[in-house]
């Protein structure tokens, strides 16, 4: 008996010293994810499917996780970055671009200039790749390596914007050549020489996870982690923070003046390039027939109305695609205010009569169109809606399609739009020219392809300034997009964030704001 309870005693004082052991370590656990904690970012940002600068070049991940031969500094101009230098020969248009010597791709692989050359021929030579910005680079008509660590790039004329799209990101030759860089999984495992190394993705749990490069070739970030959520809906982005699962986020302005007077926050503003308009398809049965008539649609717009009722005035009256550009910004492009009696006029010039029902007609169609908007984009819904509402007061019935995902081929007349230029005009270029690789909008004018092609191959700064401005006159005559407003951009986040610098002009969705994320901070 006294060895069966001997027996049993010992029994309960080893559960009880396991149980404690793991108390202990479900505690040791805990607090080293506290720690783990205590350096990390927490984003709330866009939804991502895809990250390689070739495919998604404007969005906040491939400028961290990815470097270019090129990098802008705060006020939006390139230099060098995976080159320690280069030389341009004007007479024969050529670049050669020095590379560094300390560089390793993610992986642990040497960077060498094979990398840059296919890259490039990548965006130069493959006719199936699905990207947005091969106008960018049609000048290039070769890129060769004469050794690893140099690189030279020749172009069939001089090309004004080249420096800027030389910030593109350099993809790994070794794990993508000969592959389908459209569909490859490397799209959702991303290898780069940037700041920040990409370490998993919970696409069930929304969730992206980098950890900072310690081998950086340059200053290595302060934080050690970020943990980038994938949230498309505001209203979560807000909730996040106000719980305590972001840290930061960019949120519209109704959102935004909601922290302002909370010491637990900060507020950061920053100068965006970034507007909001109905861009309409000129490829649509509607436009082909009536795109004289989009010009005139400005003048039944109160944009200041839109400004103050949906930015909260975090926002300036938009006319012109360059106007937040410094080589941009023609007051005499600015030809549209709100006027209801010159709308009536104009549109009476036009052709167009007022139905029984208030709604203008002309050759037996109704000005109708669509325009199909995000739900989960409140404030593209809600400035859509305006100008919904204020159209309709004028005799123009725009109607408003909440849609999950934008969708080309479904017979809208355009969505609710937003883009940027913030850095050199020609940004605009594979927009606007005709059957350039983002104009999905099919827009086309003779004058605005003669303008932008000019503008690109002007070298006299002050020559393509003027050149600009006469695009921005032509344009407002013609335009393919009914703008209302240039956003600011703002930025919410924990009071222990510190390191955002707003000397930056800011890209479509406030995109550019981790331009400095190396020197950032975060105490908890």
């Amino acid at each position: 008996m006294k060895k069966t309870l001997s027996i049993l005693s010992a029994l309960c004082i080893l559960l009880l010293s396991l149980s404690l052991a793991g108390c202990g370590s479900k505690e040791a656990a805990n607090d080293q994810g506290k720690a783990d904690m205590s350096n990390t970012l927490v984003y709330a940002g866009e939804s991502e499917s895809t990250i390689n600068p070739l495919l998604n070049n404007h969005e906040e991940l491939p400028d961290i996780i990815f470097s270019g031969l090129m990098k802008y500094d705060a006020n939006g101009k390139p230099i060098p970055d995976l080159a320690e230098s280069y030389d341009y020969d004007e007479a024969a248009n050529t670049y050669t671009f020095h590379l560094r010597h300390d560089v390793k791709w993610h992986d642990g692989k040497d960077f060498t200039a094979d990398d840059v050359v296919y890259t490039y021929k990548e965006l130069t030579e493959d006719k199936t790749l699905a990207s947005s910005i091969t106008s960018n680079y049609e000048d290039i008509t070769s890129v060769t390596a004469p050794d690893p660590y140099t690189v030279v790039i020749a172009l069939k004329q001089y090309d004004a914007a080249m420096l800027d799209y030389f910030t593109m990101g350099i993809l790994p030759k070794h794990l993508l050549e000969g592959k389908d860089v459209n569909t490859d999984a490397f799209n959702q495992h991303p290898i780069g020489t940037g700041r920040y190394k990409f370490v998993s993705w919970d696409t069930a749990g929304g969730m992206i996870t980098l950890e900072r490069n310690a081998d950086y070739y340059d200053k290595v970030p302060n934080i050690e982690r970020i943990v980038y959520k994938t949230v498309s809906n505001e209203t979560t982005k807000a909730a996040m923070l106000q719980s305590g699962e972001a840290d930061l986020a960019w949120l519209n302005s109704k959102y935004a003046a909601k922290f302002r007077d909370n010491k637990s926050y900060k507020t950061w503003d920053f100068k965006t390039a970034d507007y909001r308009g109905a861009a309409m398809d000129m490829n649509s049965d509607f436009w082909k027939k009536n795109a004289d008539s989009i010009g005139v649609l400005n003048l039944a717009l109160d944009k200041k109305a839109i400004i103050d009722g949906v930015l909260e005035g975090q926002g300036i009256v938009a006319y012109s695609p360059i106007q937040r550009n410094p080589l941009g910004t023609n007051p005499e492009a600015d030809i549209y205010s709100y006027d209801l009696d010159r709308f009536a006029q104009e549109m009476e010039k036009l052709g167009w009569k007022k139905g029984s029902d208030g709604i203008y007609e002309r050759n037996g169609q109704k000005f109708h169109f669509r325009i199909q908007t995000r739900d989960y984009e409140e404030e593209r819904v809600d400035i859509a809606n305006l100008m919904s509402s204020m159209l309709k007061k004028a005799g123009v019935d725009m109607e408003v399609v909440l849609v999950t995902k934008f969708d080309w081929k479904a017979g809208y007349d355009g969505f609710l739009a937003g883009y940027a230029t913030q850095f050199d005009p020609d940004m605009i270029y594979s927009q606007f020219v005709t059957n350039a690789s983002g104009n999905t909008m099919h827009y086309s004018n003779p004058e605005v392809d003669q303008a932008l092609r000019e503008g690109r191959h002007t070298k006299d700064v002050d020559a393509r300034k003027k050149i600009y401005g006469e695009f921005e006159k032509i344009y407002s005559q013609h335009p393919g997009i009914l703008l209302t407003a240039y956003l600011d951009g703002n930025y919410v986040g924990i009071a222990g964030i510190d390191g955002l610098d707003t000397t930056r002009v800011l890209g479509h969705h406030s995109v550019g704001v981790m331009w400095n994320i190396e020197n950032w901070t975060i105490k908890r």
